[in-house]
């Protein structure tokens, strides 16, 4: 963990310090400038309709009454491009890139889904999956009920009769 932390907060920049001096080089300040600003627009436009997509397909989900934990996994991918994509730099764009696109995002997050299985357990057997196949079957219970207060309690009303 501290090697990655490592990469991300000190080599990560220097790599974009250094890409950005050499295609300001090549193309110039001014037109580098406007491709960082460019590619985060389009950054930004890519994870808003990409990730209505995402949203609609969990509701289909949830609708068919499936946890949609795929879904919300691409949710969090397409958070993380959205900040890659934000920030100045070339490396970390082509990064957000790629998780943005509709066709990698999908292998990315079923390949880390099937990583983040823990001791043989399955998304499909979770908590939240059983508790709403107990609810399909019509475990609703009807009637009456009083509240009975005998002044004791402070942060109770007292009772109005």
């Amino acid at each position: 963990m501290g090697k990655l932390l490592f990469s991300l907060f000190v080599l990560m920049p220097i790599v974009e310090i250094a890409l950005l001096i050499e295609v300001g080089e090549q193309i110039g300040g001014w037109p580098t400038i406007g491709l960082v600003i460019l590619t985060a627009a389009i950054g930004a436009a890519l994870v808003r309709q990409q990730g209505v997509a995402t949203l609609m397909q969990a509701r289909r989900k949830m609708d068919n009454g499936q946890l949609p934990g795929q879904e919300m996994l691409e949710g969090l991918m397409l958070a993380v491009s959205g900040v890659l994509l934000l920030t100045p730099g070339f490396v970390t764009d082509a990064l957000g890139l790629f998780l943005v696109l509709p066709f990698s995002r999908p292998v990315i997050a079923r390949w880390l889904m099937k990583r983040a299985v823990v001791a043989g357990s399955t998304t499909q057997t979770s908590g939240f999956y059983q508790y709403q196949q107990r609810g399909d079957q019509g475990s609703t219970f009807e009637g009456e009920y009083e509240v009975k207060r005998d002044g004791r309690d402070p942060k109770l009303p007292p009772d109005n009769r």
